[in-house]
């Protein structure tokens, strides 16, 4: 009994800060199995397997999560998030639609530089900017080619009422007589429409050159404008509309380990191929130095599996990134979760199957966004009737409780070497009542 207790104060201990913050701000009063939400076989699994199931064996660990009452939950492993999280929102690095919140200022020579790369400036550029570029660069191009043609008839004095009365004169370009007309044939040159009546002759020289000059610009001009129109609409941008990030992240328990998890899901059925995905963590950091750092940022590992990067992504599916000795959120208990100020950008690369075009997908989430004790609740059934897949998307950001331990993956791993040492010193015949001072 007296090793039982000592089990206790070392719980009580560990899990200190929690009861002292999350429990009071954060637990749920005690409910009926029936009020939680989530799949009964998935609650029934999570009681009696994983990390906390093993717990449940230890001395002391077993008072507080179990009870004479098998609807009862213990109060120390029941989390929520509450109003007093969400009141200290951090100014976002990345939305959660995936655009960044950074504006460039004080760029020395801003526009001469967007000149110089004049393609990629359309086309990053709204629709209506460049649809005004495009319809002044043809307009443009008409007009000046028209006062050029005008100048060449003018020189030439085929306006002159004597040369036009004259049925021997032969003018640079027929049927031109104003510079109306001047304007109407040098849009049916740029675009050889060629109605018939006004044509050059061969008496100037200038106006072959002229009629060679317009059309050569012509044809670039109008490549240019639609290879820009075609590189907006094909923009592997757009694809990202239809990649899924979950509305939150959770924190709970798999393997017996503490896992941050996320979803993220595809609405097209053309697939995204060598998916892969990535999570950093950005946070103020102090160094030794003394130097701020204040958007720190730390990569995450991540995968499918909490190991790979790469996924098979032809369904939604969950990203666990394993919360080990090397992972920033290692030290953080529940309580710790809603007083600190971080945000973890998650990122989808992959190539689009049917452009082969590369996209990217951006999301991030704050603290108040990390759900602790919850689990996702599974989506994809199977459909006997049409022998398919079915995914439900109603379902992708549902999540529902799970016992989970709200200390900090450090003090959970503390309680487990300590017990596993007492194991050892059990089996060995050493009493464990003469090592209570380890606890």
């Amino acid at each position: 009994m007296e090793a039982a207790t000592r089990w206790e104060q070392l719980i009580s201990s560990t899990l200190t800060p929690t009861t002292a913050v999350a429990v009071k701000l954060a637990v749920t009063p005690d409910q009926d199995e029936n009020d939680v939400t989530g799949p009964a076989d998935h609650q029934h699994k999570t009681q009696n397997g994983g990390l906390l199931g093993s717990l449940r064996h230890l001395p002391g660990i077993s008072r507080f999560t179990s009870s004479n009452n098998s609807e009862q939950r213990s109060p120390l492993f029941r989390y929520r998030q509450t109003r007093f999280s969400s009141r200290r929102v951090r100014r976002r690095v990345v939305f959660k639609h995936g655009d960044c919140n950074v504006v460039q200022g004080n760029v020395a020579k801003r526009r001469r530089k967007y000149l110089q790369d004049i393609f990629t400036t359309l086309v990053d550029a709204q629709w209506r900017w460049t649809l005004l570029v495009f319809a002044m660069s043809f307009f443009l191009s008409w007009l000046g080619f028209a006062i050029i043609w005008w100048l060449i008839v003018f020189w030439h004095g085929d306006l002159e009422p004597t040369a036009q009365a004259n049925s021997s004169w032969v003018p640079c370009v027929r049927d031109v007589n104003t510079f109306t007309s001047c304007f109407l044939f040098s849009v049916e040159t740029q675009h050889t429409i060629g109605y018939g009546a006004k044509h050059t002759t061969d008496e100037c020289l200038e106006a072959i050159f002229v009629m060679c000059l317009q059309s050569i610009t012509g044809v670039m001009i109008q490549a240019f404008m639609v290879g820009i129109v075609f590189a907006k609409l094909s923009r592997p941008k757009k694809r990202t509309q239809t990649l899924l990030f979950s509305r939150n992240a959770v924190i709970c328990q798999r393997d017996g380990q503490l896992c941050l998890m996320f979803r993220v899901g595809d609405m097209r059925k053309s697939h995204i191929i060598e998916a892969h995905v990535r999570a950093q963590l950005i946070k103020k950091k102090v160094t030794r130095e003394g130097e701020v750092l204040p958007f720190y940022q730390q990569e995450l590992k991540v995968g499918g599996d909490g190991e790979e990067d790469k996924i098979f992504f032809i369904w939604p599916t969950t990203i666990v990134h394993k919360i080990t000795p090397s992972s920033p959120l290692y030290n953080l208990s529940a309580s710790d979760m809603l007083r600190e100020r971080f945000e973890i950008v998650v990122i989808l690369e992959g190539v689009i199957e049917s452009t082969g075009m590369t996209t990217q997908a951006r999301s991030s989430y704050l603290p108040n966004e990390i759900l602790w004790g919850h689990r996702f609740e599974p989506l994809v059934s199977f459909k006997k009737e049409t022998g398919e897949h079915e995914v439900d998307y109603n379902l992708f950001n549902n999540t529902y409780e799970v016992d989970t331990p709200l200390c900090s993956t450090q003090s959970l791993d503390r309680v487990i070497g300590l017990h596993q040492h007492n194991s050892d010193l059990q089996k060995y015949g050493i009493s464990t009542t003469t090592n209570t001072s380890l606890v």
